[in-house]
């Protein structure tokens, strides 16, 4: 791991709560289509009690890229789209764990720190273009394997939804 991320977990652990009270004072409602929704301890609801995110909403998000290899596809592929702890703090959630809900209802539980400390994405582009239900899409969970070899373990890979179409906030 380089020397400059050794401080970078901790650091952001101080500043996300501060990020999420600026974040999640604008949540402004979807536009289009609702691609994901999240539940729960959720600060900035834009839709009831949830926050929704159309595709554009997620766009507009700083965009993060990462190659890895998958269990999923033969050859290492480029994932594309917004780091999940921005997600998380646009909505103003907080909690200790995330129920990733998938459209076909798998379901599957990650700790709310792997969003915070490991920066796993909400991946909607797959080699640029966007993800058909067909091709995991049209978000998938994708954790940075290519910086952290621990990651590319069957923990993580359960952990790395597709089709997502939830998070539940606990």
């Amino acid at each position: 791991m380089p020397r400059f991320r050794a401080w970078r977990a901790p650091l952001l652990g101080l500043l996300f709560p501060l990020l999420m009270q600026a974040q999640a004072l604008a949540l402004e409602a979807p536009e289009g289509r609702v691609v994901l929704t999240l539940s729960g301890k959720v600060g900035s609801p834009n839709q009831g009690k949830s926050a929704a995110f159309s595709m554009a909403m997620l766009e507009r998000l700083p965009q993060h890229s990462y190659t890895v290899q998958t269990p999923w596809y033969p050859t290492p592929m480029t994932f594309t789209g917004p780091l999940m702890r921005d997600v998380l703090a646009a909505a103003g959630a907080q909690g200790e764990k995330i129920i990733a809900v998938a459209l076909n209802d798998y379901k599957t539980e990650l700790p709310f720190s792997d969003a915070i400390k490991l920066e796993p994405i909400l991946a909607r582009l797959l080699n640029g273009k966007p993800m058909a239900v067909r091709d995991k899409g049209p978000l998938f969970i994708i954790y940075p394997s290519h910086l952290h070899a621990e990651l590319s373990s069957q923990l993580y890979f359960n952990r790395s939804a597709w089709q997502l179409s939830r998070l539940v906030v606990e």
